[in-house]
């Protein structure tokens, strides 16, 4: 499982459909939301969102960072005008954020703009997956930092494919002030919560207010290897970095291809020095390719993590390839070491293996003497359409460059390549 911070207002929009969707007559989540970025016009927002200027107002950025309130980053109840006027004060502005890990500084650029709710209560709840179960945790002390009161928390868990009970939230939660209305509204959220595959999901606090259930602060993770199985309930959704990460310029190259087509690019720099380097189709098969890299010893030697899934054109194919190239061979290695190109996957469903290798063999050409120079082994791993004819190409063209190369299909274990290319790597 790969988890993946998403943007409160990403999280929040889910949750308001998923429970629009279940259809209780119980409980609503509000679902308006404003994302503000620095492309937005904050001045045009109310033609299309008239409840900014007939409602109060909380405004807060959205940049994957916790502890807004104690860094003064919270603004309450206040008229949109106020919100404008706050938000263009520390737009693009360079903040330091102090949290429980330290000081971070980074660029203020998102922000969430949602109505400002009036409340007695406040709650905590949080569902954390583990190996064998799911946790659900629950306090009626919300709003604070919950690890000064965690004993007042209770813990619920659901083993992995098992059923939430009745009688394990009778026990935990039965006896509670609006207990009857607590144990609804968690049943129904880690229904959602399993359905949409999040990894993480915590509100501190969250609230009951007019028969609405009001998550007044949420931080969540999805599990990205889902993203296929999830495409039409997540829609479009962006995978962040943390504030204060940057990207680089290849990251950032691919994310802009990324957001240009239906297939899915995606590429994190690890350890640009590093001599394990995988080029890997989807994104479950991405996880499964850097924990067996880092089980054999080579944590420090990974030097991307990344996908190209979705069927990606030759074209795109390729230009995915040059770019982790190029970062490759920048430079040999220090010490004259081998570096390792493991291009892998599993057995695709519809990506065309044929078409996307072609992009990847007209990246290895065009790199020819770069991939001498940096003693480049390629290892290549793959099944699916037109598995055959993608690996009798690669091999022949590789074979040609002059370059190390072997290759297995579907025959060979997903990660078999990963213990032959280290096996005397050290």
């Amino acid at each position: 499982m790969a988890q993946k911070g998403i943007r409160e207002y990403d999280a929040k929009r889910l949750l308001a459909r998923a429970v629009s969707e279940k259809g209780s007559d119980r409980f609503q989540m509000d679902e308006r939301l404003v994302l503000v970025t620095p492309e937005t016009d904050l001045g045009a927002l109310p033609a299309s969102h008239p409840w900014l200027q007939e409602t109060r107002l909380v405004c807060k950025p959205d940049q994957l960072f916790g502890k807004r309130g104690k860094n003064n980053l919270l603004f309450v109840d206040k008229s949109f005008d106020e919100v404008t006027a706050w938000i263009g004060e520390r737009m693009n502005k360079e903040t330091t954020i102090e949290g429980a890990a330290g000081k971070t500084t980074g660029v203020l650029t998102h922000f969430l703009i949602e109505p400002f709710v009036p409340h007695e209560d406040e709650y905590y709840l949080a569902f954390t997956a583990g190996h064998e179960a799911d946790a659900i945790h629950f306090s009626t002390q919300g709003g604070v930092d919950i690890e000064s009161v965690w004993d007042s928390v209770v813990t619920i868990e659901v083993p992995i494919l098992g059923e939430l009970s009745r009688d394990q939230l009778d026990q935990q939660l039965g006896k509670l002030p609006n207990g009857e209305q607590i144990m609804e509204f968690v049943t129904a959220l880690y229904d959602i919560y399993v359905d949409y595959h999040f990894a993480y999901l915590e509100f501190n606090p969250i609230t009951l207010a007019d028969g609405k259930l009001v998550p007044l602060d949420c931080v969540a993770k999805l599990d990205d290897t889902a993203a296929f199985q999830c495409a039409e309930k997540w829609g479009k959704i962006e995978f962040p970095k943390a504030f204060g990460s940057t990207a680089t310029p290849e990251e950032a190259y691919i994310a802009g291809l990324d957001e240009k087509t239906g297939a899915s690019l995606k590429l994190t720099v690890l350890n640009p020095d590093g001599r394990v380097w995988p080029m890997v189709a989807g994104g479950g098969a991405s996880v499964i390719y850097a924990d067996t890299v880092v089980d054999l010893g080579f944590a420090e030697e990974l030097a991307c993590y990344g996908e190209y899934s979705g069927n990606p054109s030759t074209e795109l194919t390729n230009e995915y390839a040059k770019t982790l190239l190029d970062l490759m061979t920048r430079k040999p290695d220090p010490q004259g070491r081998d570096k390792y190109l493991l291009i892998g996957g599993g057995i695709a469903n519809f990506t065309d293996v044929a078409k996307t290798f072609t992009g990847i063999i007209q990246a290895l050409k065009a790199y020819k003497d770069k991939l001498h120079e940096n003693k480049v082994k390629v290892y290549v791993r793959r099944g699916g359409p037109n598995y055959k004819e993608g690996l009798e190409n690669i091999h022949r063209a590789v074979e040609e460059i002059g370059i190390p190369v072997e290759v297995f299909g579907p025959e060979t274990h997903m990660t078999r390549i990963v213990s032959m290319a280290l096996k005397g790597g050290n």
